[in-house]
């Protein structure tokens, strides 16, 4: 199961990505397995002890007896040398660190996190644009088979 940050791509400029792993509560990871998470408005900050993902929703599993907040902050387990970069390029001017998805794989939970820019309302304009001829395009090509 993979849960998207589908805003992501619309709102960033995408540089850099990179895989974590992450975390987690046994309820937490049941509960991913069923598809029940959301990554909308959620961030990386780097703290004092490593990279934590921030306002990341993944309720508990519904039989579960733990009393875990769905919103807590949760700890990115990557490299060191991964969160010293990754913290020195956040310092630089308008450079976010956003989760993009997270994903099983070899039965451990992911995160692909990624450096990226914010767009301006101009780009995002002409990022629906592109977007627009794109599709109407294939659409096009489409009728002709």
């Amino acid at each position: 199961m993979r849960i998207a940050n589908r805003r992501a791509y619309y709102d960033f400029f995408v540089l850099e990505t990179f895989e974590a792993g992450i975390s987690l509560a046994g309820s937490e990871v049941k509960s991913l397995r069923l598809g029940r998470g959301n990554l909308y408005e959620s961030f990386v900050k780097s703290l004092s002890d490593g990279l934590y993902l921030i306002n990341c929703h993944i309720p508990s599993f519904q039989g579960s007896q733990t009393n875990i907040s769905p919103d807590r902050d949760r700890k990115l387990l990557m490299h060191k040398k991964e969160i010293l970069y990754l913290t020195q390029q956040n310092t630089q001017k308008s450079i976010s660190i956003i989760p993009l998805a997270i994903y099983f794989k070899n039965n451990l939970v992911k995160v692909q996190i990624a450096l990226a820019k914010p767009k301006k309302l101009a780009d995002k304009r002409a990022s629906l644009k592109k977007a627009a001829v794109e599709r109407d395009m294939a659409k096009s090509l489409r009728s002709k088979i």
